[in-house]
């Protein structure tokens, strides 16, 4: 597949419990190496696409009910040592898809690592403090994650020298590699579905969120910009903080919970813009709701940066303020939008892109790195 004979591959992946834009990188990831087996600390099938089930998953120690029921976060400080336990040495190319720990996995010296970084560890650095006043811990299990992240901080730094190649997801998280890594990167943007959506001619009247129900995605913000609008706001999602949000909106606002992608699909097509209020390091979902036809009202930081265009497929609002995002709806309410445009901005993130972009890199990498070996050899015999 890559170009350079009887390669074998191995995918590394934090965790396997549920689907996101990550674990759609996962999937690429195995369309492209299908014999590949894919290690992580992990499973749910159940929660998962069907492209992630009835596969070759290799999962570590901390596999139980038990702590499939607690959920990945509790089990931070054990996640190191479970990446390091996987042997890897029987690989070539090992291809890692890390936001958390999975970038950590100990290889060989005759094995390439290539990490697709989704974000370095985001509760380790820079956002530590914002996660931490939303875990609303007693004082002795705040002392207590304060010593755990102080590891975790040196083990991610150190970990990441164990990369021979950084992929960013954007340009927003290559600045924040170099930032804790000092590691250079080249950026392949994550895939979008493309042909799951499709512009559609009827033009309901609702904005759309659709979102994990969590702190930092800002969904309040975009309650309480609605509650005084009075515009209707249909949220799609679940999550720790829909009950919160739920007693707080009027009933201009609708949640619908989790829905299927058949559901999705529609209310995406048809919305008059999708509102997208928080930072993410990229975010996959203001370019599904491009690849539908539909322009995105955005928070103007992060990866929304990377994705929509001001006035050609959406609008920015500056701050994390009801009045900066009531200015941004009222500004999109006197703008027109062609949704054909929009779409053809959205394509330029297809799959099919971001495969050949991935397999190319990893070709060319591959004949870099064996040349290097080739001539550590060389060296030590003349030497």
């Amino acid at each position: 597949m890559i170009g350079v004979g009887n390669v074998k591959v191995a995918l590394v992946h934090d965790w396997l419990t549920n689907m996101g834009g990550a674990e759609r990188v996962v999937i690429n990831f195995k369309q492209l190496f299908k014999e590949a087996p894919i290690y992580t600390t992990l499973y749910n099938p159940k929660n998962l696409d069907e492209e992630l089930r009835n596969i070759d998953v290799r999962t570590s120690f901390l596999q139980n009910n038990r702590n499939l029921k607690k959920g990945h976060q509790s089990l931070l400080p054990f996640m190191p040592m479970a990446f390091e336990s996987f042997d890897l040495n029987e690989y070539d190319v090992i291809l890692s898809s890390s936001s958390s720990c999975a970038k950590g996995v100990v290889t060989s010296p005759d094995t390439m690592h290539i990490c697709y970084c989704h974000t370095p560890m985001r509760y380790a650095w820079e956002y530590y403090y914002e996660y931490a006043n939303n875990w609303g811990l007693n004082k002795l299990k705040g002392i207590f994650l304060k010593y755990v992240m102080n590891y975790i901080r040196v083990w991610d730094r150190v970990s990441a020298d164990r990369v021979d190649f950084f992929i960013a997801n954007s340009e927003n998280v290559a600045k924040r590699i170099w930032k804790h890594y000092k590691k250079e990167s080249v950026v392949i943007h994550p895939p979008v579905r493309c042909d799951l959506f499709n512009i559609s001619d009827v033009d309901e009247d609702y904005f759309l969120i659709l979102s994990r129900l969590v702190p930092y995605k800002k969904i309040d913000l975009a309650v309480e910009a609605f509650n005084e609008l009075g515009l209707p706001l249909v949220i799609i999602g679940d999550g720790p903080e829909k009950q919160k949000l739920e007693s707080k909106a009027k009933s201009n606002i609708k949640f619908l919970g989790r829905q299927p992608d058949s559901v999705i699909k529609e209310y995406y097509s048809k919305c008059r813009a999708f509102i997208f209020p928080g930072e993410e390091d990229f975010g996959i979902t203001p370019l599904e709701a491009q690849a539908s036809g539909r322009p995105v009202i955005a928070y103007g930081k992060g990866g929304a940066l990377e994705t929509v265009v001001e006035g050609l497929t959406g609008v920015f609002f500056e701050d994390y303020s009801v009045n900066s995002l009531r200015n941004a709806i009222y500004r999109f309410e006197n703008m027109k939008f062609d949704k054909k445009i929009i779409r053809r901005h959205a394509e330029n993130f297809d799959e099919k892109i971001f495969k050949l972009k991935i397999q190319n890199f990893i070709g060319e990498k591959y004949k870099e790195f064996k040349s290097v070996e080739k001539w550590k050899v060389i060296e030590n015999e003349t030497s």
